[in-house]
């Protein structure tokens, strides 16, 4: 069985505004096994964003325990944090949040530039990237030339350049047309079942969600259900290798 590379016991989270706490998280528990694909859905205000955050290592929890990959996160300082998200950790965002005017390459090179990397391994290794989403041919043009499809796939290939151990999708497909969604979801999909990689995706559509192995349900910040996918769902498309 494989090892669990997150695990989080009575996680909480509560924002202070100086008169009144508002809790965003009010204590969860889970684990998430290395090479599981796991969507986490909820309405708005459940909790679910404030939770990849937290898993992200973007935020820190008010109370409860995270481990990554068996080790307890306050046993890092912010720089051995930052430099954990830097390397084990990728993120693509529904706002794709890449850089303008500035070509394919540049922009999924971003990451290696807080990375150990050498630099003359930079482009190498972009390039791997981009093409790993099917962007070869567009790796020199601008971003604002790309569909949001194609922007999308550019911030996924962005989030792969440093090989990751997990990737954290936010709601990947909500900017997108359907056709361009399922074809995010089956690069996701090949790279959670050919590659091996961990995927947390926050989403609130279920079709989209039942493309992930398990769902965890949020509700005012709690899991209200967590359940394994019966029936996934599969996303072919000409991405799918």
């Amino acid at each position: 069985m494989a090892e669990n590379i997150i695990e989080v016991k009575n996680l909480k989270k509560a924002y202070h505004d100086g008169v009144e706490a508002t809790v965003a998280l009010a204590g969860v528990t889970f684990e998430v096994r290395k090479g599981e694909f796991l969507a986490i859905m909820g309405p708005s205000g459940s909790g679910k964003s404030t939770l990849l955050h937290l898993l992200g290592l973007l935020d820190t929890p008010t109370g409860g325990t995270y481990h990554f990959d068996g080790k307890n996160i306050t046993a890092y300082n912010g720089d051995e944090l930052a430099d954990l998200r830097n390397r084990k950790l990728g993120f693509v965002f529904q706002a794709f949040n890449l850089l303008a005017r500035t070509s394919v390459l540049e922009n999924v090179k971003l990451p290696l530039v807080y990375s150990d990397v050498p630099e003359h391994e930079w482009d190498a290794m972009a390039t791997k990237a981009v093409e790993a989403v099917g962007l070869g041919n567009r790796i020199n043009h601008d971003q604002s030339e790309l569909s949001g499809g194609e922007r999308q796939r550019v911030a996924i290939a962005r989030a792969l350049v440093t090989d990751p151990d997990v990737i954290f999708a936010d709601e990947p497909t909500g900017n997108l047309d359907s056709k361009s969604g399922k074809n995010i979801m089956s690069i996701l999909q090949r790279l959670n079942m050919k590659e091996g990689k961990t995927i947390v995706l926050i989403t609130h559509e279920t079709a989209t969600a039942e493309h992930s192995e398990r769902i965890i349900r949020l509700m005012d910040g709690v899991i209200e259900t967590d359940v394994k996918v019966r029936n996934r769902l599969s996303a072919d498309s000409e991405y799918v290798k």
